[in-house]
């Protein structure tokens, strides 16, 4: 069983901002992969997926970001899931719009989701995919600025990213983390 969770904030309020790319790649990949309709488990949504030959329990925490750690640990327990099978799928303003990076560990780097899941998990050690959602315009608070939408010459470009981000979890799924940096950091970079 791999895990894959989506970070973001439930309810209309938060749909399509930036801090819920994480949210919105988890739904693509339900969309593509998913067994059955998504249900209300570990203080989130979970819809059971089945990539290649793997078991795939994707999660969207209903905590609000800052207490994802919350619904990621009762999830990773509930099934003894080690940390090098989760992928953290989430936002980055430290990132340029649009832009991939898969790690195997590291720091939080800043994201207050990801620090939770971390500091509840006892360990960096947790695979992580940060989308670039674009850096704060000057004279603006980082927090107001990830729970702003896209503005219209952004939608595609974050769609494109969307797309992008869950072929590389597919990816991570069925070849693992090395590979998977391997292919779409790189192809992060040449994009630049």
């Amino acid at each position: 069983m791999k895990l894959i969770v989506g970070l973001g904030n439930p309810g209309r309020k938060y749909a399509c901002s930036r801090h819920n790319v994480g949210y919105d790649v988890v739904q693509r990949i339900a969309h593509l992969f998913g067994q059955g309709a998504a249900r209300e488990k570990f203080h989130g949504q979970i819809v059971e997926a089945v990539i290649g030959e793997h078991r795939v329990l994707l999660l969207t925490p209903l905590t609000y970001m800052n207490n994802s750690g919350l619904s990621v640990l009762e999830a990773r327990d509930f099934f003894k899931i080690d940390h090098a099978d989760v992928l953290i799928v989430c936002d980055d303003f430290n990132l340029p719009l649009a832009k991939l990076r898969i790690r195997a560990s590291g720091s939080a780097g800043g994201q207050k989701g990801l620090q939770d899941i971390l500091r509840r998990l006892g360990s960096e050690d947790v695979p992580r995919l940060r989308i670039g959602i674009g850096t704060p315009p000057a004279g603006w608070d980082p927090a107001d600025f990830v729970l702003s939408k896209f503005d219209a010459f952004d939608v595609e470009t974050i769609r494109g990213a969307i797309v992008m981000a869950a072929d590389a979890a597919a990816h991570w799924v069925r070849a693992g983390i090395q590979s998977c940096m391997n292919q779409y950091n790189a192809a992060a970079a040449s994009a630049d």
